[in-house]
């Protein structure tokens, strides 16, 4: 299976073709391995599996999840954790059991060794069946930032200075974004069986362009998932403003 694109027509329907593509997994799969995304890109996702959940009863019980990455620094308690924001935007909104939702440790002594911890975890839960993914204005994906190998395993990354501008609305001041986090490899993601990438807005339209070219660069982190089989993008008119009309292969949900 190619690459396949959906265009959307903005954010709200972004988010619900989105989750109308995990809630089939989940249904079809029961115990499913999902992976998951944190930001406000996928936020829209998680309300919409949030009230899915309370208006049709889906259910997440035998679900597990991994998360791509953490901020190195932060526990799970700190209002900016990745943890922190899995369990307020989407965790305590399902019936998933906490102890099946797994972040990397953040505050891990041995970052290391946590990164190869985390490697174990996701191989001893089966692989991923389906990884949702948001992408960076530079192309990243995960935190694998430009320049990043493709046989990446999980690791520690420093965050480039328009990573941590991109996230700096978050906290108080740039200063206080953090340096490094851990991330997922691109060579992880790409071991995922099914992976659904999400763009929305203008400012994801340089990225997209560059992606949907189809040439596969370290340079640009994202064009590795033209090396797997099943992945379906996502993306409303304004993250798809620079590419020509007539370039916009668009496939049926």
């Amino acid at each position: 299976m190619a690459m396949k694109l959906l265009k959307v027509a903005d954010y709200a329907e972004m988010s619900r073709q989105a989750a109308d593509i995990i809630i089939k997994q989940v249904k079809e799969k029961p115990n499913a391995v999902l992976g998951l995304a944190t930001g406000s890109t996928v936020l829209g996702v998680y309300r919409e599996l949030a009230a899915d959940h309370r208006q049709h009863g889906t259910s997440y019980r035998l679900v597990r999840t991994v998360n791509l990455d953490e901020y190195v620094g932060l526990g799970p308690d700190h209002p900016n954790s990745y943890r922190y924001y899995m369990n307020q935007h989407l965790f305590a909104q399902l019936d998933i059991p906490l102890h099946q939702t797994h972040v990397p440790d953040g505050l891990a002594a041995d970052l290391d060794e946590e990164c190869r911890r985390y490697e174990r975890l996701i191989d001893e839960l089966g692989g991923i069946d389906l990884q949702l993914l948001g992408i960076g204005r530079n192309g990243h994906i995960g935190f694998n930032e430009p320049g990043t190998p493709f046989s990446t395993a999980t690791h520690v990354v420093e965050l480039t200075e328009l990573t941590r501008e991109a996230n700096a609305r978050f906290f108080p001041s740039l200063d206080d974004v953090p340096r490094y986090a851990i991330t997922m490899g691109i060579a992880t993601i790409l071991r995922s069986r099914r992976i659904v990438l999400l763009a929305s807005g203008e400012e994801k339209a340089d990225a997209m362009a560059r992606l949907l070219e189809g040439v596969v660069t370290p340079d640009l982190p994202a064009s590795a998932l033209h090396l797997h089989p099943d992945v379906t993008i996502i993306a409303d008119c304004e993250a798809l403003s620079l590419i020509p009309k007539e370039k916009r292969r668009v496939d049926a949900p």
